[in-house]
């Protein structure tokens, strides 16, 4: 049933009372924000404590909420508001590498007609990945996860951070430069 609806049609929807339509959006982009946030804090807890006050932030402004852009574009402003004011409570500008023993949600596993060999490659290009995309500058990984996680394009990530276009722009490209110098040897 709401397979064809929009994101956008699901939250007006939800805005009006339908709890299924919220249930659908929920299905759609838990993943994603998990993800952003996560690698935006790199500590699971944290990054579940913002993770449930982005859902709860959400369901306080179904009633204004209003079609404005594309959904995704207005759950990630609320996911990137909800950083940066963590952030700013924590006092804490700089970013900490993910910790060894923090299992990561979409750690990607190797599939099963893989040799073991070539699955424990797939593990350790995947985690040179992720440390690569948590040694990137604060703003460069914010515009890669949001245009990698979130989907986003390059206007709408704009939105998002408050940056112009070009901005946006140059920060991906230079951080998909630095992630493929990092993953050469993996290529």
């Amino acid at each position: 049933m709401d397979a064809g609806s929009s994101d956008e049609e699901l939250m007006m929807r939800f805005a009006d009372g339908d709890a299924a339509a919220f249930d659908a959006l929920y299905s759609r982009h838990r993943g994603g924000v998990f993800r952003y946030l996560l690698r935006q804090c790199q500590n699971r807890g944290t990054a579940e404590e913002l993770f449930q006050d982005v859902w709860m932030n959400l369901v306080q402004a179904r009633v204004r909420y209003r079609v404005q852009a594309k959904f995704a574009t207005y759950l990630y402003t609320l996911a990137h508001n909800r950083l940066i004011d963590h952030f700013r409570r924590h006092k804490r500008l700089h970013i900490v590498q993910l910790e060894e023993n923090d299992a990561d949600p979409v750690e990607l596993q190797a599939s099963p007609a893989l040799d073991p060999e070539r699955g424990a490659q797939a593990r350790e290009q995947a985690a040179r990945l992720l440390q690569l995309v948590g040694e990137l500058p604060d703003a460069q990984r914010e515009v890669f996860l949001l245009h990698e996680e979130g989907g986003l394009t390059l206007g709408e990530i704009a939105q998002v951070i408050g940056a112009n276009r070009e901005t946006v722009k140059s920060r991906l490209r230079y951080a998909m430069d630095k992630l493929r110098e990092g993953m050469k040897d993996y290529l």
